[in-house]
């Protein structure tokens, strides 16, 4: 879809906050884009990068990742109310497995130690293929994986998803029931987009936003999402930033109430 090929660079550390930087630095470069998740909220928000990303350039966010509460499909839980009963019965030894620290997954925990009084004690790994095979392999007790980081465990019959953390049922997984249908309000999706540095010039802006939205309705992309139980929602321009802000503003009441937000 590029008249020339794109290079993708890892730069990792920090939880995105070197890869955060590097953009700052990159003000006004049109060849630069970054690839991004909700560690782009998080991590200006938990450390002093110098970074506040309203100063940077929306340019498309082409799906959003879904959270369920998974446990080993030979643990003997199978609804909410006994998953609960188990974390409670373990006095805070019943392990939480996710991806990080201070990150989404663990985000998503403290959200569920909040609604329902429990305590995990939660483990992080390097990536969510590692938490799913711990939990197959009984190393952990539990996960909040993405559905794309544990499909392949959920089809063999190895994982089984207690609830999702979804407004709708996710398409693929209907027999699963959402936390809002058991009563409890909660509901956290993972952004995958795309930004540029601040001040990239307005016609860069408008041939990457004019890539992305052309790959979001390319075929293979759609099968993509299908088969991951992506939600394909697009969202561009203005409409992308103000939603970043939103988003910004949500993680930073959830980690004051964790006593995570710096200065809290």
């Amino acid at each position: 879809m590029t008249n020339m090929p794109i290079l993708p660079v890892n730069k990792g550390g920090g939880s995105g906050a070197e890869a955060l930087r590097y953009m700052v630095d990159k003000a006004g470069d049109p060849h630069v884009i970054m690839a991004t998740l909700n560690s782009y909220y998080t991590t200006p928000l938990r450390t002093e990068i110098g970074v506040d990303i309203a100063e940077f350039t929306p340019v498309a966010r082409l799906a959003l990742d879904t959270f369920v509460l998974w446990v080993n499909a030979d643990s003997g839980i199978e609804t909410l109310d006994q998953f609960v009963e188990a974390v409670k019965a373990g006095d805070g030894t019943f392990k939480m497995g996710g991806t990080g620290t201070g990150q989404e997954d663990s985000l998503v925990t403290a959200m569920l130690e909040q609604q329902f009084g429990i305590k995990f004690t939660y483990v992080p790994f390097d990536g969510g293929g590692d938490v799913a095979k711990a939990v197959v392999g009984n190393h952990v007790n539990a996960t909040v994986n993405n559905p794309s980081e544990a499909m392949g465990f959920y089809k063999a019959g190895k994982m089984r998803p207690i609830a999702a953390l979804t407004a709708e049922r996710i398409k693929g997984m209907e027999d699963v029931p959402t936390m809002i249908e058991l009563g409890h309000p909660l509901e956290y999706t993972m952004q995958r987009s795309f930004v540029a540095p601040p001040g990239m010039p307005a016609e860069a802006v408008a041939y990457y936003t004019d890539l992305f939205q052309r790959l979001s309705e390319n075929e293979e992309w759609q099968t993509y999402l299908a088969e991951n139980a992506l939600v394909g929602e697009v969202l561009t321009g203005q409409a992308l930033q103000d939603y970043f802000l939103a988003e910004r503003q949500k993680h930073a009441d959830l980690l004051k109430s964790m006593g995570e937000l710096k200065g809290s």
